[in-house]
């Protein structure tokens, strides 16, 4: 039997799933210096949205998000997951009333992928999300795919679909499943800089000299300066709304 508990109520789970939900996610993901000032209070204001999937006190999957105030229309959509972030904490601070659930992230741990616990999941904190008021569920989805196409334009990925229809994405296809459709791109989802030092060592490659770099995991380029001895990359997500 699945149950969707809040990481709060299930303390004995988090050492496991602070190692099991890194292990998909490239190291240069967790280098986003614009969520630093909203972390902290984002885990104090809404300690209610961050989920362990369990069954039979075996963790299974986990999910997080933040509430939102959003009007409907694509154009009120955030630039992504930095920015959902920000405005959910700013929005609190303003005593803005939510209407909306960003569901930021969810990780299934890898030796239970591929059984349908993403999908579980993704239903249960939606409905968690309606029954709370929330009536609109977005979320600034990461394709998994898409770091095998990293010189094609977000906006041109997202159109991409097998014979049947649906998306060519295989974390796109998760969510159209189960209902959602795809709103727009987020072409600045979320964006990590570093030393060259510091990419050389998230992504384990060399780089010699200034130029833009295609890197493991990534779904767009890496720009490196040498002179400056910096690394920029901007990645992009894809929006998509959940019925």
């Amino acid at each position: 039997m699945y149950e969707l508990i809040p990481a709060a109520e299930g303390p004995q789970y988090d050492a496991e799933a602070e190692q099991r939900f890194a292990e998909d996610w490239p190291e240069f993901i967790f280098h986003d210096e614009g969520v630093t000032p909203y972390r902290e209070r984002r885990v104090e204001y809404f300690p209610d949205w961050e989920f362990y999937l369990v069954a039979e006190d075996r963790l299974i999957a986990g999910c997080w998000g933040v509430p939102i105030a959003w009007d409907g229309t694509v154009a009120d959509l955030p630039g992504g997951f930095t920015d959902s972030l920000a405005r959910s904490v700013t929005s609190y601070e303003e005593n803005v009333v939510p209407n909306t659930f960003v569901l930021m992230a969810a990780a299934v741990r890898s030796d239970e992928q591929g059984r349908g616990h993403a999908g579980r999941v993704i239903t249960a904190v939606r409905d968690r999300a309606v029954d709370k008021g929330l009536s609109q569920v977005i979320a600034p989805v990461r394709p998994t795919l898409k770091s095998s196409y990293p010189l094609t334009p977000i906006e041109t990925f997202m159109t991409w679909t097998r014979a049947d229809g649906l998306p060519l994405d295989p974390w796109l296809r998760t969510h159209v499943r189960l209902g959602a459709k795809l709103l727009a791109p987020a072409p600045a989802s979320q964006t990590m800089t570093g030393s060259v030092e510091d990419w050389e060592k998230w992504t384990k490659l060399a780089f010699p000299s200034t130029g833009t770099y295609t890197i493991p995991d990534g779904l767009t380029t890496l720009a490196i300066d040498r002179e400056a001895d910096t690394g920029l990359y901007i990645e992009p997500n894809i929006w998509l709304r959940h019925a």
